[in-house]
């Protein structure tokens, strides 16, 4: 198993520092919140690729792409889900003072939960991981079920140490925004316009 380890592994880094929607959106939520709440974001995300994970292992990947309805309305659903947080983002007050207590923060777990259901809601990921994770697959080896969710736990931890980086890294810019009233509207639609571009994203056809 460790010979196609490697590669995967090589593979799957190049793949995650690759500008795309996750680590962009987590370069969002840690230039918002901070990077101890950057990392929560980053373990929801992760986390989540656990559940396509098992869809993989059990098939239902497979009865998902080949199912156009099923597809189309997993895709409505987890944009729904963008553009829904685009909007609270949007009513919030348009001068955000992170340091005041009349704007509400959002926990670490909440975080969490977003990045997770962001992460559950897009089936893009679930269609990408059936392409890119057979190649690294023998079965003559045997167990494919369990090299599959090697691989899994192998991509879940590289990502995890990559976007937490970037959060880290992006999370220092929270301290400057503190000061600079100017620096949080702009903020503010960025915010809006990253839900929105992924949610976008996530409609594009294949």
């Amino acid at each position: 198993m460790i010979e196609q380890l490697i590669p995967f592994l090589v593979a799957s880094m190049i793949l995650t520092i690759s500008p795309g929607p996750d680590n962009i959106y987590v370069l969002m939520q840690s230039i918002s919140h901070g990077k101890k709440d950057g990392i929560a974001t980053t373990a929801g995300l992760v986390s989540g690729i656990l559940i396509h994970t098992t869809l993989i292992a059990l098939g239902v990947s497979t009865i998902i792409k080949e199912s156009e309805y099923i597809f189309l309305g997993i895709k409505i659903l987890g944009a729904g889900y963008l553009l829904y947080l685009a909007y609270k983002v949007f009513k919030a007050p348009h001068q955000i003072d992170l340091d005041s207590g009349t704007v509400q923060k959002k926990t670490s777990w909440a975080l969490f939960k977003q990045g997770f259901i962001m992460n559950v809601l897009n089936p893009k990921v679930t269609i990408f991981f059936l392409a890119f994770f057979p190649a690294f697959i023998k079965e003559e080896q045997g167990n494919v079920m369990g090299q599959i969710y090697m691989l899994g736990i192998a991509f879940m931890a590289q990502a995890f140490l990559i976007f937490g980086a970037i959060a880290l890294l992006a999370g220092m810019l929270n301290v400057f925004l503190k000061n600079n009233a100017k620096a949080t509207l702009v903020l503010k639609w960025f915010q809006i316009v990253v839900f929105i571009g992924i949610g976008l994203y996530i409609l594009l056809p294949e």
